[in-house]
């Protein structure tokens, strides 16, 4: 697990990068920005510092850089390299580029007259005017221009008086022919000059039937007056072609032999562009150049977190360092810990990555890492709980610390039994303590506070809360030390009097601070109507099914509502055995609706062999019944 890049995404580092992206002309800078971390050599940090400071300056005194496009730059250059032939549009775009290079040039010699250093750059790039003029003058509008040759301004200038000419003798023939035309204009077909002839008269007209309308009732044919001429004009534009490509290909051999001077200059404008991007970041937060240290003092003043609306910011001010290497921060819940802290660790990053902000001054020390743990940190996919996912990160946290990070903890100690929080969070800040980091947590716990007044490396602050109004304030205050204000916000929110004074209760035994904790709040909780879950109503169902039905009732056989009556009741899988039109069908009982009860229809002892059995059954058995038959026996009927 990269825990760099988990503080990054924690404290909101890789939001602002992509805002620097944003502000970037090229793909070449987009990366750089993306890419941007902080600098471990202290001459580097104070080198692109100082190249932020300077593009805000020449942005506030000379606008925004012309910065040219450069997608496709370098990918022509290399093609030039290899012998591919360019189109004349796209040598037309590395025209475009010399002479937006020129135009960068240009505004950074203004920076040199301002007396900014950053404008020095500039005299590194590699202008090459003569390469610029001879593109420029050899195309233009996308195309090989006249101009870029004397031989090519010949083949045109016969091109278009040939042209001109087999137009005029077409349309002379056209007029002098006028009775065996279909149409009284002249038609091109597979780039050849024609005759629209009607197919009756196609004889009349010497030439060659270039085409035939859909219909077939035109001809288009090719005069042999202008046939010759037309091939001369064919002959001419290939002379035309291989004159273009060879001034295209002396072009793009200039252009390869620049190679070097394209790579330097692609080079050096994504750098200026990523630079100026710093800048534009620098303006849009309103920001101000920190000064760094490698002493391990961190200072700010009216710090305003770069992603939080202007109206509802209210600014930080902070310290730590020198003999105090940490800070254990208390306050009530939603009063601004966890913003305060996550503005120090960003500037932190931010500061030590070279860029300015927003705030009225600035002090920050370089850090190796900024090591965080602020969130619940819960994952479902790692099953892990939050207090799990606290000691998880805080473990591999004091594996990486070393006297040059900076680590900051959000609610020490939580997630857990409080007793056994509170040791844990006090154990932890013991080897942050032996470490010799500068770290900032924050805490419910009052025997942390306690432990921070221990020691004289450790100070304590709160964050303020104004009791009058029971509402915080978002104000650090540094020496003091403060607690959770849960009863107050509570009551804030809307918690009913009976439930705080039950909490106070709980909290503090019966002193009589529930009345300094509360006040008072008649009524009960307000309750609020839901929506109710709405069952399937369960049919009523015979504790014994093989009673639902009885032989001999009549019962409806569903869907089709055939009238049956019963032979044998309900087995245990719930079939019922019915006779319908004499048929015997095993049908579900779910699938019956009684009609008439069978002691509504039969006498207590009636046979019902006379409903369900046949003829040859019925006389059978009453043979039986009067003398002995040997070997005779009657089916049994279901």
């Amino acid at each position: 697990m990269n825990r760099t890049f988990e503080s990054y995404k924690t404290v909101a580092f890789d939001i602002i990068r992509e805002q620097l992206a944003d502000l970037a002309n090229s793909a070449e800078a987009r990366e750089m920005a993306r890419g941007l971390a902080p600098f471990m050599e202290e001459g580097e940090l104070r080198r692109s510092m100082r190249d932020t400071t300077q593009a805000r300056q020449m942005l506030e005194l000379a606008g925004t850089p012309p910065m040219p496009a450069m997608e496709h730059t370098a990918g022509l250059v290399a093609r030039s390299v290899r012998g591919e032939l360019l189109t004349p549009e796209e040598m037309e775009e590395i025209g475009m580029f010399l002479a937006a290079v020129m135009r960068v040039r240009s505004y950074l010699d203004k920076g040199i007259s301002y007396g900014i250093p950053l404008s020095y750059y500039g005299e590194n790039l590699r202008l090459m005017p003569e390469l610029k003029e001879e593109i420029e003058g050899a195309i233009r509008h996308g195309r090989v221009d006249d101009r870029a040759s004397g031989t090519l301004r010949d083949i045109r200038r016969e091109l278009l008086l040939l042209e001109e000419k087999i137009k005029d003798k077409a349309e002379a023939l056209l007029k002098s022919q006028k009775k065996y035309m279909a149409e009284a204009f002249l038609v091109t077909r597979n780039g050849r000059l024609c005759l629209p002839v009607k197919k009756e008269y196609k004889s009349k007209i010497p030439g060659s039937a270039i085409d035939r309308s859909s219909s077939g009732s035109t001809v288009f044919i090719e005069p042999e007056a202008i046939a010759r001429m037309q091939d001369e004009i064919e002959g001419l534009r290939i002379e035309e072609d291989c004159e273009e490509r060879r001034i295209l290909y002396t072009l793009m051999d200039k252009i390869a032999m620049e190679e070097e001077g394209f790579k330097e200059n692609l080079a050096l404008l994504a750098k200026l562009d990523f630079v100026f991007a710093k800048g534009k970041l620098s303006a849009q937060m309103d920001a101000r150049e920190p000064a760094v240290n490698t002493e391990g003092i961190i200072c700010l003043k009216e710090a305003r977190h770069p992603l939080l609306p202007e109206d509802t910011n209210v600014p930080l001010d902070f310290k730590l360092g020198g003999d105090k290497r940490g800070m254990v921060i208390t306050g009530p819940n939603t009063g601004g810990k966890t913003v305060a802290i996550k503005t120090v660790g960003l500037f932190v990053l931010m500061a030590c990555s070279g860029l300015h902000l927003p705030c009225r001054e600035a002090d920050i020390a370089m850090r190796n890492l900024v090591l965080c743990d602020i969130g619940d940190g819960q994952d479902i996919l790692d099953n892990l709980s939050t207090f799990s996912a606290h000691i998880t990160n805080v473990l591999e946290i004091l594996k990486r610390a070393t006297r040059e990070s900076l680590v900051i903890l959000d609610e020490l100690g939580s997630g857990t039994d409080p007793a056994e929080g509170m040791g844990i969070a006090i154990a932890i800040l013991e080897q942050l303590r032996l470490r010799g980091c500068l770290y900032l947590v924050t805490t419910h716990y009052p025997e942390v506070k306690t432990y921070a007044g221990r020691h004289q490396e450790l100070i304590s602050a709160r964050m303020a809360f104004d009791r009058e109004n029971l509402r915080p304030l978002y104000r650090l205050e540094i020496g003091k030390t403060g607690d959770s204000c849960a009863l107050y916000i509570a009551k804030r929110l809307g918690m009913p009097e009976d439930m705080i004074q039950t909490a106070a209760s709980e909290a503090y035994g019966d002193r009589a601070v529930r009345e300094q904790h509360c006040g008072r709040q008649p009524g009960g909780l307000e309750r609020i109507p839901v929506p109710c879950i709405v069952p399937i109503r369960k049919k009523t169902v015979s504790a014994n099914p093989e009673q639902a039905y009885g032989r001999g009732d009549s019962v409806e056989v569903l869907p089709k509502g055939e009238i049956g009556i019963v032979v044998k009741p309900a087995d245990r899988t719930g079939n019922v055995l019915v006779q319908v039109k004499k048929e015997k069908r095993l049908v579900n009982q779910k699938r019956l609706k009684l009609k008439v009860k069978a002691g509504e229809l039969y006498p207590e002892d009636y046979d019902f062999s006379i409903v369900f059995d046949s003829v040859e059954n019925r006389k059978a058995r009453h043979q039986m019944e009067r003398k002995y038959m040997g070997d005779a026996e009657v089916r049994a009927e279901e």
